[in-house]
Parts: C-alpha cells; sequence; structure tokens
C-alpha cells in the first residue's frame, strides 16, 4: 500500500502552511502501525519525503518525521505501517486535546 499518493500529495499543505493555526490544524492523512499502537498523522508534507505532524506513540507529540524511514519500519509482528482508508480530515485539537488546552486559538 502506498502511504501517500498523488491524488493526497496535492491536497496535503506544504511545511509551514499552516503555522500559526494552533490546535485547528488539520490532520489529513492518519497512517497506523498495526500490530501495535502507534499513529501518525499528517498535517504538511515537503513533496519529499519530510512530513510534520502528530505522533501517538509512547506518547503524543507533534515534529517531523521521514516518508522513507516509515516506509521501512516493521511492527512487532512484521507488519509494515498503513494508511487508514477511512480517514477523514480532523483537527488536531479533535485528536489531540490535551496538547491544545492552554494553547491561543486550540479549542
Amino acid at each position: 500500500m502506498k502511504l501517500i499518493t498523488q491524488e493526497i500529495r496535492k491536497m496535503l499543505p506544504p511545511l509551514y502552511g499552516q503555522e500559526g493555526l494552533g490546535g485547528k490544524v488539520i490532520a489529513y492523512l492518519k497512517w497506523f502501525t498495526p500490530d501495535s499502537s502507534w499513529s501518525y498523522y499528517i498535517v504538511e508534507f515537503d513533496g519529499q519525503d519530510l512530513c510534520f505532524g502528530l505522533v501517538d506513540g509512547h506518547e503524543k507529540e507533534l515534529g517531523n518525521f521521514s516518508l522513507s524511514e516509515l516506509q521501512k519500519v516493521k511492527g512487532p509482528m512484521g507488519l509494515p505501517i498503513e494508511r487508514d482508508l477511512h480517514w477523514r480530515p480532523t483537527p488536531l485539537n479533535e485528536i489531540a486535546p490535551e496538547l491544545f488546552k492552554n494553547a491561543k486559538g486550540g479549542q
């Protein structure tokens, strides 16, 4: 399964394209590990390899991650990361409200 299709590439904002929106930033894409509890919510993409978004693993944190690195990741049972085919764009403050409780424009 392709983590990012050409159609999705066109939809994703460029890096810093949603800067200043706080929790109202939209996560356009979700990837997950089917054999563990990790999820990646993609907010922006540089068009090549670098993504910015929310990583929900041992804890929830915002940051950059590499598409090429995630394509190599295998979970505990050897399963690769998959794209959530049923995902609909969602503001980050609905996915992780605890990260935006005190942030200006967060809720």
